[in-house]
């Protein structure tokens, strides 16, 4: 048998470390390091501290801003687990030079410190400007919906809330009475009366919730162009109800601007809303504003550089305000692939199994059989019988339309509603509807601003450079969420969150400067 050293792990042994030693050239923690000691200048942070005269001593935010960077570089955001790394990883406790704050400390410089982290972000970007790691020549838009610290079982609409709050209280009576009847019978154990008041105590703390939340908000109200009521959130009303590809998820959306040249960050921001038309022009106003402050560029969005964004963010006042701005953006509508000859085979090649089978939508009598008369403002359907005026409007594309419908008892007893109706049971009770059919009134209808982008999209040069879009935005959300691990934020509130959505690209924007910039002193 051979013999070995053996092997004792229950021994202590004292090691000698140099700090310095410990951050590498070429590491990430090295270029956190040299970045914040010899580039940055974190007297933002200063102002907050009121300990000049007296007091202890505080952290360095240099110190607390290497190990939140670096913890969140591998997927800790954690307070508690950071500040173990600080007492046990040597990597910590280098950049940190052996101090550990406590995860009060860490907690609230994170969720405290949004400007100054905005700050930090500006001012990496100013570097990866000054070492020209920034083209400015086509900037990417896209956005990531992840999920918040609220509940999606705490939303809903003002009404639906009440309702809510009345179930509840109808559930503290049944529970109340039923404690009554424990506390008479003699039969009845300690353990059912201790559960029988624990539920109505977790019942008394919803209920409260809920009337705390209504007598102190307001409805929260949509931003489209008629607003209607939204649904609120007790745990966070900031954040929205949000429809992915994973489901629906209470959140926010993390909308991020990339140059192209190195896949530089160069806006980061966050919406507490599902829509993405509407941050178009607030996020292309950050980015105008940003590099005008900085010195970069003073009107970027006329220096003709290209701006492109998913199909998410295209509507009609956003292609007017692009026009009006005189902007180089290609925005396509929804409908941009259907057509493009290149994508006709897409889904016979690509698509679900079985998507060759057509669907066969029911096929009605079509309403160029109806008698319209656009002088009377009279229509007969072709059963003969003068069908409703239901007036006359523009359509979603603005174009003048008269609006018909049949009345219940004609359609009821149509012999021809089966072939003139989609649905002919419609007609059978009292609150249905009969056959409706509109008329444009003005075939010729005015270009749009949306006509205008989809000549821009549609065109050789807008397929070409729309094609860069997705190989310019989309690395770094995998980047930011595979690697980096963020699936979600942690944080409640739009400022918080937006704080912690600055670190995550701000790591980003490190990692393209290490990698491609010059960190030399």
């Amino acid at each position: 048998m051979p013999r070995f050293i053996p092997l004792n792990y229950q021994q202590n042994s004292m090691v000698v470390i140099n700090y310095l030693d410990q951050l590498q050239p070429g590491t990430f923690e090295y270029a956190i390091h040299h970045l914040i000691d010899d580039k940055l200048d974190l007297s933002v942070f200063y102002p907050k501290y009121q300990n000049d005269e007296t007091g202890r001593p505080a952290y360095d935010p240099a110190a607390l801003l290497k190990i939140i960077l670096f913890a969140y570089s591998k997927g800790i955001t954690s307070s508690r687990e950071i500040q173990w790394c600080c007492e046990t990883n040597v990597i910590f406790k280098a950049l940190s030079c052996d101090s550990v704050p406590h995860f009060t400390t860490i907690a609230a410089f994170v969720s405290g410190r949004r400007s100054e982290i905005e700050s930090v972000f500006e001012q990496v970007l100013l570097v990866c400007h000054e070492q020209g790691l920034l083209g400015n020549e086509l900037f990417a838009i896209d956005g990531c919906k992840m999920s918040s610290n609220a509940a999606k079982e705490w939303s809903g609409k003002f009404k639906e809330l009440e309702e809510k709050r009345a179930k509840l209280k109808r559930q503290i009576r049944y529970h109340m009475s039923e404690h009554e009847k424990l506390d008479k019978s003699e039969s009845a154990d300690e353990a059912r009366k201790q559960r029988a008041e624990q539920a109505i105590d977790t019942l008394n703390k919803a209920h409260d919730k809920i009337e705390q939340f209504l007598k102190t908000a307001e409805p929260r109200m949509g931003k489209g162009k008629r607003p209607k009521e939204v649904k609120s959130n007790i745990t966070d009303n900031e954040s929205a109800k949000m429809t992915t590809s994973k489901g629906t998820i209470q959140g926010y959306n993390g909308v991020a601007t990339v140059d192209k040249k190195h896949q530089i960050i160069v806006d980061a921001s966050v919406f507490g809303e599902g829509q993405e038309h509407h941050t178009l022009q607030p996020v292309l106003a950050h980015i105008q504003d940003r590099f005008k402050r900085l010195a970069i560029n003073e009107d970027i969005l006329k220096a003709q550089t290209i701006i492109t964004a998913d199909t998410g963010f295209a509507n009609e006042q956003n292609m007017q305000y692009l026009h009006d701005n005189d902007i180089n953006a290609y925005i396509p509508d929804n409908q941009f692939r259907s057509r493009d000859p290149k994508f006709s085979e897409q889904k016979v090649k690509h698509g679900k199994r079985h998507q060759d089978k057509k669907i066969r939508k029911k096929t009605v009598i079509p309403a160029n059989e109806f008698q319209f008369d656009p002088v009377s403002n009279s229509c007969v359907c072709p059963a003969g019988q003068t069908i409703s005026f239901r007036g006359i409007r523009e359509n979603e594309h603005k174009v003048k339309t008269a609006y018909f419908e049949g009345k219940l008892l004609q359609c009821r007893n149509c012999e021809k509603k089966h072939q003139c109706m989609h649905n002919p049971s419609a007609a059978n009770h009292r609150k249905g509807a009969g056959r409706q059919v509109s008329f444009r009134l003005d075939n010729n209808r005015p270009p749009t601003y949306t006509d205008w982008m989809k000549h821009r999209v549609d065109s050789p040069q807008g397929k070409q450079i729309y094609s860069h879009r997705m190989s310019v935005v989309e690395p770094v959300f995998g980047n930011i969420g595979s690697n980096k691990k963020l699936n979600r934020f942690s944080l409640r509130g739009k400022s918080k969150v937006q704080g912690q959505w600055h670190l995550f690209c701000l790591i980003h924007n490190i990692e393209k400067l290490k990698n491609y910039g010059q960190l030399a002193a």
